[in-house]
């Protein structure tokens, strides 16, 4: 199977999908408890005909079912709504949002995947020595922790503490407004939230490196290769690590999805401008249509790692095409 195929036959299933994931997150968010109005109006005492028209702008007082299929022409449209809270439409609101997670995901990701990697191949070269011990007790801690607290104590000991990083934001207000300036603010904002948010991420894959490299060593060709007399450095990431980064590529793709439903903690915390930090004060102030538009951007963004997980599979190894 060629790889346009590929990629075709996995948009395809993905339409099904989508359409599941959006008629279930419709349906559990219109029945979970509260009432947008009332988080509109506020502890004002306002007429019921105010009420009622407000419902009624906002389509609230129709059936569950025909909200649901109003909002599936909409997003036939590529209209994800008015957002209840800003005023605004949703597409624009996450659009504005979006740059600023995927920068915290990305860094987070390609933080978790370089050095988790790294981590596990360099234990699983000396298995059960001092530094495989060492690497199996800061995944276990770097795993453990959870996010949110390991945020505030990065705060409080590297931030309040030692006064070396920023606490909280983005950009400083006393930063140079374009240039090199802004972007070495960005990257000092970026490093506590982007170090949290790959902690687990970092400790998973570092195991799942080790327990993979550890199978393939123990494989023929790999014998093979080191019987030909090639250097155990071009044997261990010539021969080895190939083969053994097929598992490893699909717990990164798994990660995806994870990464960007915890950035809600990590956003919250470092007051991140973030699509996590939309979808935290979108939770409290029951705005549905933008909570809707930030659970599909994130499903189709699970859905563009896992395709490409795909294609990395097949350029890891020749067999999968077949």
């Amino acid at each position: 199977m060629t790889l346009p195929r590929v990629v075709l036959r996995r948009c395809a299933q993905a339409v099904p999908l989508l359409v599941g994931v959006v008629v279930v997150n419709f349906t559990l968010l219109h029945l979970a408890p509260g009432d947008p109005i009332t988080v509109i109006v506020g502890d004002f005492p306002a007429p019921p005909a105010l009420v009622q028209q407000l419902r009624a702008d906002f389509g609230l007082d129709q059936p569950l079912w025909r909200q649901l299929l109003i909002y599936l022409g909409r997003l036939l449209r590529g209209d994800l709504g008015f957002s209840f809270a800003n005023r605004q439409p949703v597409l624009a609101l996450i659009l504005e949002r979006l740059p600023a997670t995927l920068l915290l995901s990305g860094s987070a990701l390609l933080l978790a995947a370089v050095f988790g990697v790294g981590l596990g191949v360099a234990a699983s070269r000396r298995p059960y020595s001092w530094l495989d011990h060492l690497t199996s007790v800061v995944s276990l801690l770097g795993f453990s922790m959870p996010v949110f607290w390991l945020g505030q104590l990065l705060i409080i000991g590297v931030s309040l503490g030692l006064g070396w990083l920023p606490a909280q934001g983005m950009v400083s207000l006393r930063a140079d407004p374009s240039g090199w300036g802004r972007t070495l603010s960005i990257a000092q904002h970026l490093l506590l939230p982007a170090l949290t948010l790959s902690a687990g991420f970092l400790a998973l894959n570092s195991r799942m490196a080790r327990a993979s490299m550890l199978e393939v060593l123990r494989q023929d060709y790999v014998l093979v290769a080191r019987g030909k007399g090639l250097t155990e450095r071009r044997v261990l990431y010539g021969h080895a690590l190939r083969n053994a980064l097929i598992p490893i590529v699909t717990v990164i793709a798994f990660n995806v999805g994870y990464l960007m439903g915890g950035s809600a903690f990590v956003e919250t915390i470092f007051a991140w401008p973030g699509v996590g930090r939309l979808l935290y004060d979108s939770m409290f102030a029951r705005d549905y249509p933008t909570i809707m538009g930030i659970f599909l951007v994130v499903s189709v963004g699970v859905i563009v790692a896992n395709l490409l997980a795909d294609l990395a599979y097949a350029w890891l190894d020749p067999r999968v095409r077949y």
